[in-house]
């Protein structure tokens, strides 16, 4: 059985380190000392604590979509064209680049440094302002 330590779990969870150990010290996610002394969780606990975690996290959420794989970051880069525009996120350490309507922008207010939303759904790349 794999183990992950608190920094890989974070990473994996998309959240900082400081915010995995206080969940661990929670008691949200069960961990163990290997003979170091350094904390680990077991994959299984891990996994099943990142389904978990997601279900919170999708309950919580205002929108309504049928786009299932949801990337929320901070918009990095948006260029206009006459009709079409690109709009990157930065979601953790994934990187995600749509193309839209110079319209659906400009409707959407998206600007470097908001926080936004991408949502992928087969080959699309939907984005929802937060």
């Amino acid at each position: 059985m794999q183990s992950y330590t608190i920094g890989q779990a974070a990473r994996l969870l998309g959240v900082s380190s400081d915010t995995a150990r206080r969940w661990a010290d929670a008691g949200r996610v069960a961990t163990h000392r290997e003979e170091g002394g350094r904390r680990l969780i077991d994959g299984r606990d891990l996994a099943a604590f990142s389904v978990e975690i997601a279900q919170v996290g999708s309950e919580d959420d205002a929108s309504y979509t049928s786009a299932r794989n949801a990337f929320p970051g901070i918009v990095t880069a948006v260029k206009l064209g006459d009709v079409a525009a690109q709009v990157e996120i930065q979601a953790g350490p994934h990187r995600l680049v749509s193309l839209l309507t110079r319209e659906a922008v400009e409707e959407l207010g998206l600007e470097v440094g908001m926080q936004a939303t991408a949502r992928v759904k087969s080959t699309s790349v939907h984005i929802d302002r937060m």
